[in-house]
């Protein structure tokens, strides 16, 4: 699905900032996988390489077997539309709108018929649980609600890759574990291949395997198997070792 290949990421400058040095990551169809470090490390710029919003200075990114960047532009637009998926920590939601018109966005954007946007709405919003909420305007509606809306929008066209960028950052933890719940839930139901991007230890124990990063090189990788406790907490004692800012660790411990 995702095959990112000896990736650099040097951003030019009076002083030139190597973010990133020959990352290579393989993501399998279906996968959940966690990206952590400490802060600076490279983890967004991974993602947006990813994302398509920004260009690797060397090596290449292919999400099924095609390379977005040798796209040209139009093109580009459409791909990033139609297979990519995105959840943001700020939830990017159009306050002018209701929380139907921000899902059925995409959609939209690529002249679906209205009856067939409202159907898709319909489903979506059942399975995320926010049906008595879609005539509402995003002003109207908690955290919890307003990222469960980022997600529907995210997944309403059914993307082939979702990428999550601090998707529990502005949660509180009863809803940073309703998120999680929802998307490990989307990735077991749809088969959903999803990579997310966190400080939060709890949250990245609902992935399949995280990788850890460090100083924009590759540092490790931890399985998660059959037990999310156990997981958590290989979790929190590499994130120790890796060392980082108070805000890069837990400091709750299972």
């Amino acid at each position: 699905m995702l095959d990112v290949k000896r990736v650099s990421k040097i951003y030019e400058g009076k002083v030139a900032y190597r973010a990133l040095t020959d990352i290579n990551l393989t993501i399998e169809d279906g996968e959940f996988v966690g990206i952590m470090g400490p802060s600076g490390s490279g983890k967004t710029t991974l993602l947006n390489l990813i994302a398509t919003i920004d260009e690797p200075t060397t090596g290449e990114v292919f999400i099924n077997g095609r390379n977005p960047h040798e796209l040209k532009k139009d093109d580009l637009a459409k791909f990033r539309r139609r297979e990519l998926g995105f959840v943001f920590q700020e939830f990017n939601l159009l306050h002018t709108l209701t929380v139907e018109e921000n899902i059925v966005l995409p959609l939209t954007l690529d002249g679906t018929k209205v009856k067939e946007m409202k159907a898709k709405a319909e489903i979506i919003a059942e399975k995320l649980g926010i049906t008595a909420i879609m005539k509402k305007r995003t002003y109207e509606i908690s955290g919890g609600q307003a990222q469960r809306t980022a997600v529907a929008r995210a997944m309403i066209h059914t993307p082939k890759l979702l990428l999550a960028d601090e998707p529990t950052g502005n949660l509180d933890s009863k809803s940073s574990q309703d998120v999680m719940k929802m998307l490990e839930t989307i990735n077991q139901q749809e088969r959903t291949t999803m990579m997310l991007v966190t400080h939060d230890p709890l949250a990245a124990s609902y992935c399949h395997r995280v990788v850890f990063i460090r100083d924009g090189k590759f540092y490790s990788e931890i399985h998660r198997g059959d037990n999310r406790q156990a997981f958590f907490q290989k979790i929190i004692d590499t994130l120790s070792l890796l060392g980082g800012d108070a805000y890069d660790l837990s400091s709750v411990r299972a």
